[in-house]
């Protein structure tokens, strides 16, 4: 691994004060139906633009993982008994929000026999029951790209299915030791595969972490994997580091160097590319889902 950096974050990361009227709105709103979101649990930097904003990402089973990724603020260890009830509180939010575009994750859930795909399926159905015409996307773990599970959700007909690839695969056993690249692949291909056979519309999208000692190259393998893989949208940030423990920042990548990476990426065949060092996953999720013919 490369030595950790130790000079300032640059100016293009600076995360503007949190706040405001309807940032803390939001905040009442989700404690109020006991939900959690991957914007507080994963420490997002946007989290301030998106609740100000009425948005937020729905983080389904709990704040506690049954895996340690090195990257991840999202604590792990013993999880709780599944909440039946909380599909439906998600539904109520959205609801109460008016939202148009919903976007839904979950923390990993290697006890349950099929991931928790029952229990994301669910979420959307319930949105859809509550809110017609709202589009979903979810980002799923990979569910041990079990078919059964997989197709569960699959079925559940989000608008997009994300499942993030996270990194490149020489980083695999230091940043996602539990997790396998080719598993992960193997989620969006049986994604597209779904769409391909005719079974439904639903846009294949993932997402990776830049700034950890990946190479421009070994990116551009990852975007050549995504394609062939059927993927179609690719989100591409800055990795920020959340505490001392978890895994250093080796470099701050500029944001000209983020314009060069979807560049490429479009070159080599993505319908879309969000890329700049605060993107995250779910971030312009509406968007590209509407430029892509979405809901």
């Amino acid at each position: 691994m490369s030595p950790r950096i130790t000079e300032r974050k640059p100016a293009w990361l600076r995360i503007s004060r949190q706040g405001g009227e309807e940032y803390n709105r939001m905040k009442r709103l989700l404690r109020t139906a006991s939900l959690h979101t991957v914007c507080e649990s994963a420490n997002c930097p946007n989290r301030g633009e998106c609740f100000t904003s009425g948005t937020a990402t729905f983080l389904l089973m709990g704040d506690t993982c049954t895996r340690r990724c090195t990257f991840c603020d999202i604590r792990g260890g013993r999880v709780r008994t599944l909440d039946p009830g909380e599909p439906l509180r998600v539904a109520e939010t959205v609801r109460h929000l008016g939202l148009k575009f919903a976007v839904v994750t979950s923390v990993t859930r290697d006890d349950l026999p099929d991931g928790g795909a029952a229990h994301i399926a669910a979420t959307i159905g319930e949105i859809r029951r509550l809110s017609p015409g709202c589009g979903v996307e979810v980002l799923i773990p990979d569910l041990r790209a079990a078919a059964p599970s997989l197709e569960t959700v699959f079925a559940a007909a989000p608008e997009v299915l994300n499942h993030n690839l996270e990194t490149i695969p020489r980083l695999y056993s230091a940043m996602r030791p539990q997790s396998n690249y080719q598993t992960s692949l193997s989620v969006l291909k049986q994604a597209r595969q779904w769409v391909d056979a005719g079974r439904g519309k639903m846009t294949v999208k993932t997402g990776i972490m830049v700034g950890v000692g990946e190479t421009q190259d070994e990116v551009a393998a990852v975007m050549r994997d995504a394609v062939a893989h059927g993927v179609e949208i690719l989100t591409i940030g800055q990795y920020l580091q959340p505490s001392a423990e978890h895994h250093p920042v080796i470099r701050y990548v500029e944001p000209a160097e983020f314009d060069e990476l979807a560049a490429i990426g479009r070159e080599l065949g993505l319908a879309w590319v969000e890329a700049g060092p605060l993107v995250r996953s779910s971030y312009h999720a509406r968007e590209q889902s509407e430029a892509l013919g979405g809901s």
